[in-house]
C-alpha cells in the first residue's frame, strides 16, 4: 500500500516514464508498418515498390554477400522467381539511436522443399532504418 506522502513521487515517476513508453510503442508501430509494407511489396511481386523502401546507399547482407543499389531489387526478384513466397515479418523491438531505428524480430516464408513441396522457413532479422525527408528507409538489412 502506498503511503499518502509517497503518492506524489510515484505519480511523478509514472509521468516521466509514460512519454518514453508511448514513444517506444510508436517507434515499434512505425517499424512494423515499414516491415508490413516490405512484406506486401515482396509478396505482390512489386520489386519497384520494395526497392523504394531502401535508402539509395542501403546494404542488404545476404548469404552470398552484400547487395547494394540495383542489386537489392535483383536479389529479391530472384528469390521470388525461385518460389520463395508468403513472407511475413514480425517486429519484436525498435531501439532509437539518433536518427536511426534499430529494428529486430522474426521472419518467415515458404520456399522450395523436398519433391517440389512448399516448406516453411523462419529466422531472425535486423534492419537499421534511417529517417530521411520524414520517411523511414532501410539502410541495413540482414537475417539468419
Amino acid at each position: 500500500m502506498l503511503r499518502p506522502h509517497a503518492l506524489p513521487a510515484t505519480l511523478f515517476a509514472v509521468a516521466l516514464m509514460t512519454p518514453s513508453l508511448c514513444r517506444s510503442e510508436t517507434l515499434q508501430a512505425d517499424a512494423q508498418s515499414v516491415a508490413s509494407k516490405w512484406d506486401a511489396a515482396y509478396n505482390g511481386g512489386d520489386m519497384d515498390t520494395l526497392a523504394k523502401l531502401y535508402a539509395p546507399d542501403a546494404i542488404v547482407v545476404t548469404k552470398g554477400g552484400a547487395q547494394t543499389s540495383d542489386g537489392i531489387q535483383k536479389f529479391f526478384a530472384g528469390l521470388k522467381a525461385k518460389g520463395w513466397d508468403e513472407h511475413k515479418t514480425t517486429v519484436k523491438s525498435a531501439l532509437p539511436k539518433d536518427n536511426l531505428l534499430i529494428v529486430s524480430g522474426r521472419w518467415e516464408m515458404t520456399g522450395p522443399g523436398d519433391g517440389g513441396a512448399k516448406k516453411k522457413f523462419e529466422g531472425n532479422w535486423v534492419n537499421v532504418l534511417e529517417k530521411r525527408d520524414g520517411v523511414w528507409r532501410t539502410v541495413l538489412h540482414t537475417w539468419n
